[in-house]
C-alpha cells in the first residue's frame, strides 16, 4: 500500500546530507542490517549536491564541521557531537524486534521478516525538535500501518508502545544512566496507523547511520522528534496508553502527545519560532508551523481535544 501519501517537498527541501551525516558515520553505516531496504529507486533520484542546496537561501550549509554530529540519541550522550562521535560501537547485527500484546501473530521477528513484501519508499519530512531546530530530511522507509496490519491487531488495542535498544556495553550514555533507560514512547493506534507514520529504514538513499537510530526507527513528523523512537527492539500493542520517556521524566515539560504546536510554548522557552541546522547559527529563525506543516493531513485525529491541555 506505498504511495497512498504525496509528498509536497522536493529536493531543494531537503537540508544538506553534510548537515547529519559525517564521513566516518556513513562508512560505519554502510554495512549494516537493512543495507538493502534503501531501494534503487530512491538512490537514482539525484539526491541534491552541496551547490544546489545553495540555491536555495533557507539552506546554505555551514563549513563541513559545523554540519556534522548534530542530533540527539542520550544512549551516546547528550551533546549534540555525541552520537556521531559514540554510536559507531552501536551492535546491529542478528537484531530482531520483539512483537507483543494484543496481536494474533506475536513473536520475534528479523527487519526483513517484518517487512517481507512491503516496498521502501522515500518520504521527505519536515523534522522539528522540542529544542525549536529543525530539518528536512529525505527518510526511506514503509508505513508502520503496512507493518502492524498483517501482524492481526486485536479489539481492545488502542495504543502502540515501542522500546529502543540497550546495549551498555556499546553506549556511554547508558552507563552513565543519564536518563532512564531503555528509553520508551507510544502512540495512539490511530496515530500509528496514519499514512504519515514511518518505519525508517534509511536516509538520503543509504541504511539508517548508527546515529539516526539504526536499523529501524519511527518517524512521525508532525511530532517533536523524540516521539521518534530511535533503534527499536520491540512492539507491543496495548490498551492503555503506555509510558513515554520524556513524559515520565517531567509531564509538566513534555506531554504523551507531543505534537508539534507553536502556540504551546514548552515551559521554559517558546515554540513559535525555529532555527533550522545547515542555515548557520545565527540565520534568522523562521515561524513554526501547526503539526509542523502537516496540519491538514493529522489535525482530524484531535478533533475536539484542548490541545493545551493534551500537549
Amino acid at each position: 500500500m506505498a504511495h497512498r501519501w504525496k509528498n509536497k517537498l522536493g529536493p531543494a527541501d531537503v537540508t544538506p546530507k553534510s548537515a547529519w551525516l559525517s564521513r566516518r558515520s556513513l562508512i560505519a553505516g554502510a554495512g549494516l542490517t537493512g543495507a538493502g531496504l534503501a531501494g534503487a529507486g530512491v538512490l537514482g533520484m539525484g539526491m541534491p549536491g552541496r551547490a544546489e542546496a545553495q540555491d536555495n537561501e533557507e539552506l546554505v550549509p555551514n563549513s563541513f564541521e559545523d554540519l556534522t554530529s548534530y542530533n540527539n540519541y542520550y544512549e551516546f550522550g547528550t551533546g549534540k557531537r555525541d552520537p556521531a562521535d559514540n554510536a559507531a560501537a552501536l551492535d546491529t547485527s542478528d537484531w530482531t524486534i520483539t512483537v507483543d500484546g494484543l496481536v494474533d501473530n506475536p513473536g520475534q521477528y528479523t527487519v526483513s521478516e517484518l517487512l517481507d513484501g512491503l516496498t521502501p519508499e522515500e518520504r521527505i519530512y519536515r523534522f522539528r525538535c522540542v529544542e525549536a531546530w529543525s530539518a528536512v530530511v529525505p527518510w526511506n522507509g514503509v508505513e508502520l500501518a503496512d507493518v502492524l496490519a498483517p501482524l492481526g491487531i486485536q479489539d481492545g488495542a488502542r495504543y502502540v508502545a515501542f522500546e529502543t535498544v540497550v546495549q551498555p556495553e556499546n553506549m556511554i550514555g547508558v552507563r552513565r544512566q543519564v536518563i532512564p533507560f531503555p528509553y520508551v514512547e507510544g502512540l495512539r493506534l490511530d496515530e500509528a496507523m496514519h499514512p504519515l507514520t514511518l518505519l525508517a529504514t534509511g536516509l538520503y538513499g543509504e541504511p539508517m547511520p548508527n546515529q539516526n537510530g539504526a536499523p529501524i526507527r519511527l518517524v512521525v513528523p508532525w511530532k517533536y522528534g523524540f516521539k521518534s523512537i530511535k533503534s527499536i527492539v520491540r512492539i507491543s500493542l496495548v490498551e492503555e496508553e503506555p509510558p513515554a520517556t520524556w513524559n515520565v521524566i517531567n509531564a509538566r515539560e513534555y506531554g504523551f502527545y507531543s505534537n508539534v504546536n507553536p502556540n504551546v510554548s514548552h515551559p521554559r522557552w517558546s515554540q513559535a519560532e525555529e532555527r533550522e541546522i545547515g542555515g548557520g547559527l545565527f540565520a534568522a529563525k523562521k515561524p513554526t508551523l501547526m503539526f509542523n506543516g502537516y496540519e491538514d493531513e493529522v489535525a482530524s485525529l484531535y478533533d475536539g481535544m484542548d490541545l493545551q491541555e493534551f500537549f
